[in-house]
């Protein structure tokens, strides 16, 4: 090695025996920017003493993420995947300017667990990810997400009005009363639960509460599992194979999480080079039960399903379909890690807490003879989505899962919200807002929108949302998003008129304009009419763009291969 780095490196505290010593890079999420990430540095400071304790010498590094939750309402959203790919980098770069022997990442939420997962991808050291935790449930056993719709239609109708006032008072001081993820099955519970999955956080980490003693233990263990994996000589590549993510999306229908996963699992797949199509979600989905029970789509917020066992309970159900044999951060297989948490009583120790709340874990983990259907999500296409769409079904009553009905269209969701609020959208229309995919704005979410939908009473259950953006985890009702190929790409989406017929059939996975301009039409004459509309009618202009808001949107690839760049 360079003497120099010897020289830099004793100057900020490290000792002659520990440039000797295996050198792990610690990279976290800390920051002030949500309650995500603002607790990740004690956490730190534990995997440090793991590494320590372990004959490590730690190294400590930062790159904090955004949050969608603090960018609703304003053009920061356009940034917030975008994101994900500057954390990818800066923690590549971190990982590559010195030849580090192992990983430890840190994270909670949304982007940076995905950008963690792609980082360790390109850097394929012996890697262990921190889940972050769970924050504590609201009050009423809510999630931070519940109140807010109706809390917000009535305050923009209505917003001198004192008792309104006094419920957004009510709402800020306890929607969020600790650190961690947000309470429900959100993407960021969701990816939490799938770095578990695919076999890079260790059993039970994933929404462990972020207040408990429990996550700093874990947080502990990590630093000795990952100096474990650099004895083994296991590397990130040796875990996260095809098999480990079948696996993964095997648990992500099981707990019926968020559609963004269906942006970061082909993201990811691609920076290992594996060929992991969108289809297999659909074609996966159709074979899982679909038994967590938690909100949004379900009853209980994220901590109870930690104290119903977490990913391992999961895991153990759905032990049929998972590949046993695959490796994990532990250095063992998977099939050993559930044999070994099983004699931990790990499962029996929990059910405590979930009596506190005079909860089973069948409350959490429904049984079959409860379960409704398989799976949770759907890849839909046709001549709307020529190259596919999500939705997910299980947030669908079961009358709004075939619908058709007249297009209402916006090229921003900031006038579809509008629209909303100011009371000028008719039950049963289909909203159509395009120009929000990768390349039209950054694939914001559109969660200011769909709650105002699902708030509204003459609007709930009869109008579904239809975009090339995105849905926050969150979201509820008929929402299909990712329409693909986007509307600033040329897609179909661009040229659909008000009053088009859509229709959408989440059991055939079916997505199609069925007439034009209210005249019912075959598919031959849709396709007919709008091969001319491409002629005549002019794809939006975007805005000068600069920085990396430019760089993002002007090489983001399709979202259906995963919106990276």
């Amino acid at each position: 090695m360079w003497p120099q780095y010897d020289a830099l490196q004793m100057a900020i505290g490290w000792s002659e025996k520990d440039l000797k010593k295996k050198q792990i890079l610690v990279e976290d999420a800390l920051g002030d920017s949500h309650p995500g990430s603002a607790h990740l540095g004690s956490l730190s400071e534990q995997v440090q003493i793991g590494v320590y304790e372990s004959g490590g010498r730690p190294g400590r590094f930062h790159t904090t993420d955004i949050c969608d939750g603090c960018a609703q309402g304003h053009d920061g959203m356009n940034y917030i995947l975008a994101s994900r790919e500057t954390i990818a980098d800066m923690v590549e770069l971190h990982g590559r300017f010195v030849p580090w022997d192992g990983l430890i990442l840190l994270s909670s939420c949304d982007k940076s667990i995905p950008a963690h997962l792609k980082a360790a991808a390109r850097l394929n050291l012996p890697t262990v990810f921190v889940p972050g935790g769970s924050m504590r449930p609201s009050r009423n056993m809510t999630s931070d997400i519940d109140e807010i719709g109706d809390l917000t239609l009535r305050q923009e109708r209505n917003r001198d009005d004192p008792e309104v006032q006094k419920d957004v008072r009510s709402y800020r001081l306890t929607a969020c009363p600790s650190v961690g993820a947000c309470q429900m099955y959100g993407t960021a519970s969701t990816m939490q639960s799938l770095a578990e999955a695919m076999g890079v956080a260790l059993p039970g980490s994933a929404l462990a509460p972020a207040t408990m003693r429990d996550i700093s233990e874990l947080a502990r263990n990590a630093g000795i599992a990952v100096m474990n994996l650099v004895n083994k000589g296991i590397t990130f590549r040796d875990i996260v194979t095809k098999k480990a993510l079948i696996n993964t999306i095997i648990v992500h229908c099981a707990v019926g999480g968020s559609t963004n996963a269906m942006i970061h699992l082909p993201d990811l797949a691609r920076e290992l080079d594996i060929d992991l199509p969108i289809e297999l979600f659909d074609e996966i989905n159709q074979k899982i039960p679909h038994v967590a029970n938690i909100l949004p789509s379900g009853k209980h917020p994220t901590e109870c399903m930690w104290f119903a066992g977490g990913i391992p309970a999961v895991q153990w159900r759905m032990r049929e379909y998972l590949d046993p044999d695959v490796m994990t951060c532990t250095g063992h297989t998977l099939g050993e890690n559930l044999e070994m948490i099983m004699k931990d009583h790990f499962f029996e120790r929990n059910r405590g807490y979930l009596a506190n709340y005079k909860l089973k874990t069948e409350d959490v983990l429904l049984p079959d003879e409860q379960i409704k259907e398989n799976g949770s999500v759907a890849v839909l296409k046709g001549n709307l989505a020529p190259d596919g769409a999500v939705v997910k079904y299980a947030a669908i009553a079961e009358d709004m899962r075939v619908h058709e009905g007249p297009a209402r269209v916006f090229d921003s969701e900031e006038d579809c919200y509008y629209a909303v609020i100011e009371k000028k959208i008719k039950p049963g229309e289909v909203l159509i807002i395009r120009y929000e995919g990768p390349r039209g704005s950054g694939m914001p979410e559109m969660l200011m929108t769909t709650e105002a939908i699902v708030s509204d009473p003459e609007l709930n259950g009869t109008v579904a949302l239809v975009t090339d953006g995105r849905f926050s985890g969150a979201t509820k009702g008929p929402a299909i998003g990712h329409v693909s190929p986007e509307a600033a790409a040329g897609g179909p989406i661009a040229y659909v008129k008000d009053g088009d017929i859509v229709r959408f059939d989440t059991k055939e996975r079916r997505l199609d304009v069925v007439g034009c301009e209210g005249v019912p039409t075959t598919e031959a004459k849709a396709a007919a009419v709008f091969a001319e509309r491409r002629n005549t009618m002019e794809l939006k202009k975007l805005e000068k763009r600069t920085g990396v808001f430019k760089k993002y949107t002007e090489h983001a690839r399709s979202a259906m291969l995963g919106a990276g760049v």
